[in-house]
């Protein structure tokens, strides 16, 4: 790691945490610390005022179609890579393949796109035999839990400067992670639709930097524990879109990682402040669980 970094990794037992945070008690060291996982910081760029809602002030939230949706194609997924065989695969044809990925998706509400994903990864699988590559196939990492402790200092963000430097917890469950030459790949899986604009670039690249920083960061016995070597770094990142038949990966961007180190100052700085404005847009509020109970929505909806 740089020195000109803004952060450091904490080696040593890790403190309790919360998202409940109260800066004014960091000094006691009795206290929790900061929990922010890469859900948490997405949903305080979306909306403040979401985050508060859902993460400080743990209001419930309705169990919507996308959430049931996704609980089900992710435990599929992980499921398929947990019991692809590759000796059994390996003298397969190409149609045998598809099938026998096909076997490994159960019928289930969303047969359409689990036989989407069984063709992406047969076809996979048969293009890394080709390449004799055939151990890059499966993921070192399925569903990896990960923690690490790291220190945010003062002068983070230049437009949110802190009182103090902080040790947070950041916490992640990743969904899987590659190995291809010298460097790991995490791979994000998203159920919902890819829309091909800047701004969804912008916004997996920052879930993927966060997952970087959790990786590099997190102790050696976290690492081993999911199977990670602790002297090989993240050298790409990737996410795969089923539904839109979309697949990306790119090599790493450091200048998104500083940008999500911003957004955790910025994060932060909120709780110093107690500062979490509603961020009102009227396409996306709409579908929010807290829209009847945010002032600002209902605001902006009677104006």
């Amino acid at each position: 790691m740089n020195n000109d970094e803004k952060y450091e990794a904490v080696i040593g037992s890790m403190q309790e945490y919360t998202y409940d945070w109260k800066f004014e008690n960091y000094d006691d060291p009795s206290q929790p610390i900061l929990k922010i996982t890469k859900s948490s910081l997405g949903s305080f760029d979306w909306c403040p005022k979401k985050y508060d809602f859902s993460y400080i002030q743990r209001l419930p939230q309705d169990q919507t179609e996308a959430m049931r949706k996704g609980t089900i194609l992710h435990n599929i997924r992980e499921d398929f890579f947990n019991d692809f065989d590759i000796k059994k695969a390996e003298n397969m044809t190409s149609d045998e393949v598809y099938e026998y990925c096909v076997q490994l998706m159960p019928i289930n509400d969303y047969l359409d796109m689990s036989l989407t994903m069984a063709a992406f990864e047969a076809q996979r699988f048969v293009e890394a035999r080709a390449e004799d590559k055939i151990e890059e196939f499966l993921p070192v990492c399925n569903e990896g839990k990960f923690d690490a402790e790291i220190i945010i200092r003062a002068d983070t963000n230049p437009k949110h400067v802190l009182t103090r430097d902080y040790k947070i917890h950041i916490q992640g469950i990743i969904d899987r992670i590659f190995q291809e030459e010298s460097g790991y790949i995490p791979f994000e899986f998203k159920t919902g639709a890819w829309k091909d604009a800047p701004y969804k670039y912008s916004s997996m690249r920052k879930e993927m930097a966060f997952y970087k920083l959790l990786i590099e960061n997190a102790e050696p016995e976290v690492l081993i524990k999911n199977g990670l070597d602790p002297n090989i770094g993240v050298s790409h990142w990737g996410w795969y879109y089923p539904a839109s038949n979309f697949v990306f990966a790119e090599e790493a961007k450091k200048r998104t990682l500083t940008s999500v180190m911003k957004n955790i100052a910025k994060l932060i700085w909120s709780y110093e402040n107690n500062h979490f404005p509603t961020k009102y847009f009227f396409k996306t509020c709409s579908h929010c669980s807290y829209f009847g109970i945010c002032d600002g929505a209902q605001t902006d909806t009677w104006v």
